[in-house]
């Protein structure tokens, strides 16, 4: 692996802790009993590399090439090399010792739900985590997107995010966080300095980190202006089958998609990342990223895998998107 840097601004997603997911469909899911799996598929997993498979099958020749990195156990990275070099995405993954996890999706077809099964991942060394910010930092010059998705692995602080965010931001990276929990929570108390570009979360991770449950649209746009007040140029909060938010300080819009045929709602959000990336990769106008975003998602929806359907078919969707704007919080 190559650690020159990087000439042109490019894409980036960083994954710290991938997963091979195995995806098992039952006939019925029964707790406490004997089950047989009608099928069952493994494909290389993980938020940021399910952004990159998206943004590879998105891009067109002349556009820059996708780069990945992260952490991956050494044991069982043919499964993601696979991977790589299928979707011809850049390979800046640093191995480490070990097995990367494998979480296991249980497809009940009777009800349509999916029961995930995630195990911790691997705890890196702190040598490897610096050969990994060696790596990212070579990779990354002015202009640069950034994409920060998933959870931390084991052994991680949760100030990692806002760590590597202050780093990007002095190389002029524009960075997209994608993270719950303790780690979203973190990054958002940094200071103006360490803040992401952008940030996706969902209307729970929203809500935790507001402090409470919204009684309306109102108390969600409020609380996602209220991020952009803290430096946030965009923040997209996605909605499932209702479709997204997307708030920035002169803009609210609201974008829902059509009622779809859904093949499997795995990795939807994280193409919608992909959609967000792409559109703000070209410096489209807001509502243009608010469709594309929202046509990446309903694309992925009709698709099994970690696989984005052509050009032609994410662009079939985008003009039925229904996008409506919304006076921004007084």
């Amino acid at each position: 692996m190559t650690t020159q840097p990087a000439s042109t601004p490019g894409i980036v997603t960083v994954t710290l802790n991938p997963a091979i997911d195995l995806t098992m469909r039952l006939k019925e899911l029964i707790p406490g009993t004997v089950h047989r799996a009608s099928d069952a598929a493994w494909a290389a997993g993980g938020k940021g590399i399910n952004v990159a498979g998206c943004l590879s099958d998105w891009r067109q020749s002349h556009e820059p090439q996708i780069i990945a990195t992260g952490l991956l156990g050494a044991d069982n990275a043919p499964t993601f090399e696979s991977f790589f070099a299928a979707k011809a995405i850049i390979d800046r993954f640093v191995r480490i010792p070990g097995h990367t996890r494998t979480n296991i999706k249980l497809l009940d077809d009777t009800t349509g739900d999916i029961t995930d099964i995630n195990p911790a991942g691997l705890t890196p060394e702190q040598t490897e985590l610096d050969q990994f910010r060696a790596m990212l930092a070579a990779d990354v010059v002015p202009g640069s997107i950034v994409v920060l998705s998933g959870s931390l692995p084991p052994g991680l602080a949760p100030s990692t995010y806002r760590e590597i965010l202050t780093g990007l931001n002095r190389q002029g990276a524009r960075a997209i966080l994608d993270a719950g929990g303790r780690a979203f929570r973190d990054a958002m108390a940094s200071p103006p300095e360490s803040m992401p570009w952008a940030v996706k979360p969902n209307q729970q991770e929203l809500e935790a980190w507001a402090g409470g449950r919204f009684a309306d649209l109102g108390d969600m746009v409020r609380a996602a202006h209220r991020l952009c007040r803290q430096g946030i140029g965009l923040v997209v909060v996605s909605r499932g089958a209702e479709g997204a938010l997307f708030v920035s300080e002169r803009h609210v819009l609201l974008g829902r998609p059509p009622i779809l045929n859904v093949a499997s709602t795995v990795g939807a959000g994280d193409a919608l990342v992909a959609g967000l990336v792409a559109a703000l990769s070209e410096k489209a106008e807001p509502e243009r990223v608010a469709r594309l975003a929202l046509s990446f998602a309903a694309a992925k929806l009709a698709q099994h895998g970690p696989n984005l359907p052509d050009r032609a078919a994410v662009l079939a969707q985008f003009g039925k998107m229904t996008i409506e704007r919304l006076p921004p919080p007084a």
